[in-house]
């Protein structure tokens, strides 16, 4: 039997009654039953579908359920339907075929296939990405390998609903003896229901992982996201190239990872800063495990900063990694102001000849608005642009939904 818990990090705000719990019981990859048929106004290659494309639907789905979308006469797919989210149905396969448990063993076998056999990441990591959303083809859904165990984030009613069966399917084709299913951060709000995680009964508390040469403790229970930030890796190898030697300032650090690798680099000091004080304590944990030197501040960034700027103190390498800052269209003003801050603050910590390696997370907010934003916060100090870079390969953009192009970094020397 699965093991419940609670979600360590509930909403802020209620905009609606949480859905009946009675609709949040784990149901099979075939329904059983005969699919209503969601018609649209006019035909979409994307794959998120909102309320005001649909013209109608025949039947009466459940909340989660799958139906057949048809659009100008001609089936064009199948998605999941949730009347409370604004995006009402998600395709998860499209054309005249109706997904199956074959159609899903296959589908999930070919991203597995993408990242152990193609990219050959079991060789350099315990931890990658096997399930990337749209990325894969699986709108709601994403996958992380933790060494023994796979960790699941289930963003999407329909997604949770089926979060154990496909665990099921994933254990029967990797080497891993346990799984965990946590539902995403804005669940309430964006699909109308709260819910906790649960995980099989195998599933430890902690886990030691590495990446690179540089270990890392992860915690699946309590950890951001799915417990450990995937997508940075290839970014977070790169960074020793520039930190031989060097002061490192990590801004909004986590658990470290950045200022693990500046310090296996040879930094001559690294500080890491983050406001969670649990991410701050896993990050000394994670210097005592790798054995190297790092000072972490349990401190608001903004307020960090400004101390710093204000005693004139200056770094070699400065990283700013903050978390989302843009979840929804609504929030696109607010977000971008704080993008601009961050970086204004973010470059006049950078002596002359420095680096500045600048993330945002944002799925909404496009990279030619990021460089935009970036370039408008630092154009006093005229740094250059040595490189833009995302997420490892094991993150697949959807061509289709390029929102699933989230992960965007700039990296910059000063002049």
């Amino acid at each position: 039997m699965p093991k419940p818990f609670k979600n360590s990090r509930p909403p802020k705000r209620r905009p609606q009654l949480p859905l009946d719990p009675s609709y949040l019981v784990q149901k099979p990859l075939e329904p059983g039953k005969e699919l209503a048929v969601a018609k649209l106004k006019t035909k979409t290659f994307h794959p998120t579908i909102y309320r005001k494309r649909v013209d109608r639907v025949d039947g009466t789905p459940s909340h989660g359920d799958l139906v057949e979308v048809r659009a100008e006469g001609e089936t064009v797919g199948f998605g999941y339907w949730n009347p409370r989210a604004g995006a009402q149905v998600k395709i998860v396969r499209w054309g005249s075929e109706q997904p199956n448990v074959a159609w899903w063993k296959q589908q999930l076998a070919e991203s597995i296939a993408l990242r152990e056999r193609t990219l050959g990441l079991p060789a350099k990591t315990d931890a990658y990405r096997i399930i990337n959303a749209e990325g894969d083809g699986f709108p709601g859904l994403v996958v992380d390998r933790y060494g023994p165990i796979i960790s699941i984030q289930a963003f999407t009613l329909a997604m949770y609903q089926r979060a154990e069966a496909i665990a099921k399917l994933l254990v029967e084709q990797l080497d891993v003896r346990d799984w965990i299913v946590r539902p995403g951060p804005s669940t309430e709000e964006q699909e109308g229901f709260i819910a906790d995680g649960f995980a099989s009964p195998g599933v430890p508390k902690k886990l030691k992982l590495e990446e690179h040469g540089v270990r890392f403790e992860v915690l699946p229970f309590e950890g951001h996201k799915t417990g450990f930030f995937c997508d940075q890796r290839d970014n977070r190898v790169r960074l020793r190239d520039f930190c031989a030697g060097k002061s490192v300032l990590d801004v909004c650090c986590y658990s470290g990872g950045f200022a693990m690798n500046a310090a296996k680099a040879g930094a001559s000091d690294v500080t890491g800063v983050d406001l969670d004080e649990e991410a701050i304590a896993m990050a000394k944990r994670n210097a005592n495990l790798n054995q190297v030197s790092a000072k972490f501040v349990h401190a608001d960034a903004f307020s960090y900063m400004r101390d710093m700027q204000r005693n004139g103190r200056q770094f070699d390498v400065v990283i700013l990694d903050p978390p989302k800052l843009i979840r929804n269209r609504d929030e696109m003003h607010e977000g971008q102001n704080k993008y601009f801050d961050f970086n204004k603050l973010a470059i006049s910590l950078v002596k002359p000849g420095g680096m500045l390696l600048t993330c945002s997370c944002s799925g909404l907010f496009s990279l030619e608005e990021f460089t935009k934003t970036v370039r408008a916060a630092t154009s006093d100090e005229r740094p250059r642009m040595l490189l833009k870079s995302g997420p490892g390969l094991d993150h697949p953009v959807a061509l289709n939904c390029l929102e699933t192009d989230y992960l965007k970094c700039l990296w910059l020397q000063k002049s």
